[in-house]
């Protein structure tokens, strides 16, 4: 049910998910899902804890605890990238399922367990989340997702653009997004990097 539901979102979003279209998805009668879930909130948790339960947990066996951070990040980054509609429903829910509160402790677990205190574990957390989320957004509004896009997206606006007026983001666009090779996706990678050299900085 919980699986059907994630489609269904995927589809059209979370305000997509009706009692309804999820037992539409499963071939079903909506009456017959009351057996299984006493009500749509009930749903909406299910789907929030089954999303968590897809990021991979943060091993507490490396030997950098940045490593272990910057591949849970990586791996939230993909999972919400597939379902971005799970953002704010995943903040949103009062009654956390157990892959959410296992996912939680065990990045808890590795920054206390690397040294921080307690108060800068929470902001660890904080920065790390948002950035991620922040992120992912950012990329599902963009207008482009290959080169050929970024090609095409900064070219068109070049052609328009007063480059006597606005020489900085001239150059931006001329010398860094149209340069071979250039991928805005390794963005997310160099913005991780600095976040926990920072949060490294203030552990010490």
């Amino acid at each position: 049910m919980l699986e059907a539901a994630i489609r269904v979102a995927d589809r059209g979003g979370v305000e997509a998910i009706t009692m309804r279209r999820v037992a539409q998805e499963l071939g079903v009668e909506a009456m017959s899902l009351y057996h299984h879930v006493p009500n749509k909130d009930a749903i909406l948790d299910g789907v929030a804890d089954t999303v968590f339960a897809a990021i991979k947990l943060p091993s507490a066996e490396c030997d950098d605890w940045r490593d272990a951070i910057r591949a849970r990040a990586s791996s939230a980054r993909a999972v919400l990238s597939q379902h971005s509609w799970a953002l704010g429903l995943m903040d949103s829910r009062r009654n956390p399922g157990p892959a959410t509160l296992r996912h939680h402790d065990a990045v808890l677990g590795v920054l206390r367990e690397a040294g921080f205190t307690l108060p800068m574990a929470a902001h660890a957390v904080s920065l790390i989340d948002s950035y991620i989320s922040g992120f992912v957004l950012q990329e599902a509004n963009l207008p482009m997702t290959t080169p050929d896009d970024v090609e095409e997206v900064a070219g068109s606006i070049l052609e328009h653009l007063p480059t006597d007026e606005l020489p900085y983001l001239t150059e931006m666009i001329v010398d860094h997004a149209l340069r071979p090779g250039y991928d805005h996706t390794s963005e997310f990678s160099y913005g991780l990097d600095l976040i926990l050299d920072a949060l490294e900085a203030r552990r010490r």
